[in-house]
């Protein structure tokens, strides 16, 4: 399942349509986020139920917190991206790197 705007608004308990474009935008981000942080764009990798699912929560939590904080002037620190997010993209990494391994992409880092 990807994230749509409902899924988004769900979490965030939001009923208006008032910010949908910013919504829209902030799944985006926080999609494009993720695969810069995991270190691929390769759709197959993300074919796996059991990645997609953390891509999909990552991906609520990141895009959430961009709505919470969104203004730039703030009384109170803010951590930009959560513990949540950092920990689901820290297993995927290690996942990628279990596929990449699979692919056989480090064969030749083996001495001969």
């Amino acid at each position: 399942m990807a994230v749509t705007l409902d899924n988004l608004k769900i979490s965030l308990r939001v009923d208006s349509t008032a910010d949908d474009d910013l919504l829209k935008a902030y799944i985006l981000a926080a999609i494009n986020y993720i695969k810069n942080a995991i270190g691929t764009d390769d759709d197959k990798f993300y074919d796996d139920n059991n990645i997609s699912s953390l891509v999909d929560v990552a991906t609520i939590a990141l895009a959430s917190g961009y709505y919470t904080f969104r203004t730039s002037l703030s009384l109170v620190q803010a951590c930009p991206v959560d513990l949540a997010t950092n920990s689901i993209i820290a297993q995927l990494r290690g996942s990628y790197a279990d596929y990449l391994a699979d692919k056989g992409v480090f064969d030749g880092d083996k001495p001969t």
